[in-house]
Order: structure tokens, then sequence, then C-alpha cells
């Protein structure tokens, strides 16, 4: 580890473009004066850098040495890095490596979850410049590798703990996640770094057919009788039939369908992970398009119905349930139009608008062969 002069350490933010650039920037305004503070000695210089130090690869030991190799090359003391690539790592699920030898530390943000990701990412980044710029044990040197004494990061980041480390490594501490909160906590994690909302404006064109598809059924009587007639277990139904048939052909329409050719269980767990994310990405955005459907329905209706032609074609007068319940079900019917209307979207605005940046380019590579290099 280099020493700056002046008792000043510096620290550099290495982050893969997108939201770990975003999220890196952003801690960096408080983070000197916070690392000062609860160092109680010395001062800190933070910077950020944005490369994509992972391309290619999602292999830690391959990613910290690369780090290594990157910081070799430039006056820094600590180099934490941070990527929105799900990693493992002996078939765990990888929150962060540390080489106290080396300074450096790498973090896999799906790991901390889909809520607070801010505050829970600047809380590792602290903990673990803390934990390397700290004093270390005398008897580190005499203590197996990947059996350090587990530093404050393993219990604020609960349900993390300590995970083996291999005698080749560049890495000397892990801290992994297992287990079913361990899986659903990644899991969070992946489809907040997708950011699912940006597929509603992704999907203009299938919007576009679901609003005209709404828009005829609203006027049409036939529309009006069947939804008199259908009960609130039938309307649930047609909600559940039309959103999934819109995500199935989401998904296979625009090839987001994860395959690998390992056969690695790491490599069938991986790719579980990666589908359970894409079709929860691609829901999301889905029901936030069915929710805007509806109420938009519900404001056409309003301005478009005719209470005595609606009460002679049904022989029921309009009031505020029958509106909702027609509205409803035209909003599952026009998501089956929407459907159709999302093969006019090309695949590639369709993957830019469910994937991070991250996540296009590590498809892009396993489908062109080169990528699904997991840990081993």
């Amino acid at each position: 580890m280099h020493r700056s002069p002046q008792d000043v350490t510096v620290v550099v933010l290495l982050a893969d473009p997108d939201a770990p650039t975003d999220i890196a920037r952003r801690m960096t305004r408080a983070l000197s004066g916070r690392l000062a503070d609860k160092a109680g000695q010395g001062r800190f210089d933070v910077k950020v850098v944005s490369e994509p130090f992972s391309a290619g690869t999602e292999d830690p030991p391959t990613l910290m040495r690369r780090i290594k190799d990157r910081g070799s090359t430039e006056d820094w003391d600590i180099v934490v890095a941070l990527t929105d690539l799900p990693l493992h790592a002996h078939g765990r699920r990888l929150v962060a490596d540390l080489s106290h030898d080396h300074g450096l530390a790498l973090l896999s943000l799906p790991s901390l979850g889909g809520l607070r990701l801010q505050t829970r990412a600047r809380r590792a980044v602290e903990e673990a410049v803390l934990d390397l710029a700290g004093p270390q044990d005398t008897g580190a040197r005499e203590r197996p590798r990947g059996r350090r004494r587990p530093q404050p990061l393993g219990v604020r980041l609960t349900p993390v703990r300590p995970g083996r480390v291999g005698e080749e490594e560049t890495a000397d501490l892990r801290y992994v996640v297992s287990g079913p909160r361990g899986y659903l906590r990644v899991l969070a994690g992946m489809v907040r770094a997708n950011r699912p909302w940006r597929l509603v404006p992704g999907l203009s064109k299938a919007l576009a057919a679901a609003l005209a598809t709404g828009a005829v059924a609203t006027v049409n009587s036939t529309v009006w009788s069947l939804a008199e007639a259908l009960s609130a277990p039938r309307l649930v139904i047609a909600m559940v039939g039309s959103v999934a048939l819109m995500i199935g052909w989401i998904v296979v329409d625009a090839q987001l369908w994860h395959r690998t050719a390992e056969g690695s269980p790491e490599a069938r767990q991986r790719a579980r992970l990666y589908n359970t994310s894409t079709v929860l990405t691609v829901g999301i955005g889905v029901l936030v398009c069915y929710v805007g459907l509806l109420l938009i329905n519900v404001v056409w209706a309003l301005f478009i119905l005719n209470d005595q032609v609606f009460a002679s074609l049904t022989r029921e007068p309009l009031d505020a349930t029958d509106l909702w319940t027609l509205s409803w079900f035209v909003a599952s019917t026009a998501t089956v139009g929407g459907a159709l209307g999302s093969g006019l979207e090309s695949d590639e605005a369709i993957r830019a608008a469910a994937y991070s940046k991250r996540e296009q380019e590590r498809r892009q590579m396993a489908r062109d062969g080169h990528g699904d290099q997991g840990a081993t």
C-alpha cells in the first residue's frame, strides 16, 4: 500500500459506468469528512474514477487482479471498486472482497439489497476503507487466509457473513450472503439496478397500442355487457392473465431469457437468478403500465360514457361500481393489445429499457459466447 505525504490517505472509488458511478459520486460529497471523524486521525482524499473494470468477466479473483494492476499504476493508498453485477464465489453470493496487503476492496452493489442502496453502499465503503486503513492484528500474517478477524462490515450489513477465500486469490477477507434471505437480498438489488420504471417509456409503441385498444373497448356496448356480467374473481383472473401474457411476450420476443452453456451448479444458479430478476423487472414495468392504463380508462369513461345510453343497453344505471368494473376489464383487454404492440419495439430498445448498462454488456457478451464466466 502506498502512503501519501502529510498523513493524507488517498481513497479512490473505482466505479463501473452508469449506476455505480452515480452512487460513488453522490457519496463522495461527505465521505472524506465522515472517514476522518470515524478514523479519529489523519485526512482522507476521496476521488471517483469511472471505468468499466468488470467488462468481460464476473470472476472475483480476476476482478481483484484487475483492480490491483490498475492501482499499481497510480499513487493511490486504497481502492474500492463498485460494480452493479451480481458476483459469486465458491457457490456463495459475494458482497465484498478485501485485500489488506494491497489496500483493495471489491463491492457488489446488488448484494446490498434494493432499499436504501445509497446509504448501504456508503456504509459498506466506509467500513471497508476504515478496515483497510486501520492497523492490522499482529498475528494477521500467521492467520489462515480468509480467517482474519471479521470487521464491522459483516455485522452492520446483516445477513452478511465471512466467506471462504482461495489460497491463490488476491483477497484475504471475503463477505458473502447465503440462504433465502441472501438470495432475496441479491435479487432485490438486481431488480433495483435494472431500474424497472425505465421500461414504461421504453414501451412507447406497446402503450400506444394499449391506449388505442382501451379507447375503442370503452365505447363498445358488447364490452359493457361483458363487464357487467363478470364477477370480481373473473376480473382478477383477466388482470393476472393479461399481465402474464405481456410479460411473457416481452421476455420471449426480445430474447431476454438467459441461457447458459455451462452445466455447473454455479452456472445454473446464476441463470436462475438472472431470469428471475428479468421477470421481476419486466413485471414491475408492466404493472406500472397496467395501473396507468386503468387510471386513464377511468378518466376516459367518465368523459365519454352517457348514463342513458349505458342504461338502455345494459338495463342497469351507470354508477361508480359499473364505471370501475368497466375500466378494470378494459385495462386487461388493453394490456393484451399492448402485448401485441410490444412486438413493434426493437429488441435493443427493450433491452436498453429493462437492463442497466453493465447488465446489457454482460448479456451481449454471453450471447457472443464470451460471457458467463462465473466464479470457480
